[in-house]
């Protein structure tokens, strides 16, 4: 955790940056993770969400579903195993760790260009369309943690989700996959790198 300005690395996915812009986090403020976990509706064309479906699909024989419905019932399992994640670990960040920056209110940084550089290799083998690498300059705060230590997307009890997020919360240690997350006022000072 720390607090002054300082230089850091960005992974820029979904809209370009440019240079001189400026970005300021802070708790009222959410970010994409939040709007894509939290806000977004996962419906068929009838408009039917994943309860509507089960209800109206369950039968003496079980269920059926047919490819859209399937579909729909991955991506809102998918989607909700990563919310309750991030609710579980933001619970324990407000109870034990509030002086770090929300996962839910901030922008996802690495600390050196080769960090960075993982990254996309990850985005990259998830399709995820990587636009730019740029470095910012933050002045505010900052965590450092390993997001191999996050919360599983399994099955497991929450008691023992909250574990794995007081884990995470303990910061970087064996530095697998780290991330920063950082908040305050963010100034894109220079564009390393731009995929088309």
């Amino acid at each position: 955790m720390g607090e002054d300005h300082f230089f850091v690395y960005h992974i820029v996915t979904r809209n370009k940056m440019s240079l001189g812009q400026i970005i300021q986090f802070g708790d009222a403020q959410m970010n994409t993770l939040y709007r894509f976990f939290f806000e977004k509706e996962q419906v068929n064309a009838k408009g039917e969400d994943f309860i509507r479906i089960l209800q109206s699909h369950y039968t003496n024989e079980g269920l059926t579903l047919d490819k859209e419905n399937a579909d729909v019932a991955i991506k809102y399992v998918g989607q909700t195993t990563r919310a309750i994640r991030e609710v579980i670990v933001e619970m324990v960040r407000l109870k034990d760790y509030p002086q770090y920056p929300s996962r839910l209110s901030c922008l996802y940084a690495a600390k050196s260009y080769e960090d960075a550089l993982k990254w996309k290799q990850l985005f990259d083998s998830y399709n995820r369309k990587v636009l730019q690498i740029v470095q910012l300059k933050v002045v505010g705060k900052y965590f450092e943690g390993d997001a191999e230590r996050l919360p599983k997307e399994d099955g497991v009890p929450f008691s023992k989700k909250i574990e794995q997020a007081r884990d995470y919360w303990k910061g970087n240690v064996n530095n697998k996959l780290p991330e920063l997350l950082i908040d305050g006022r963010i100034e894109v000072v220079e564009i390393l790198d731009v995929y088309e």
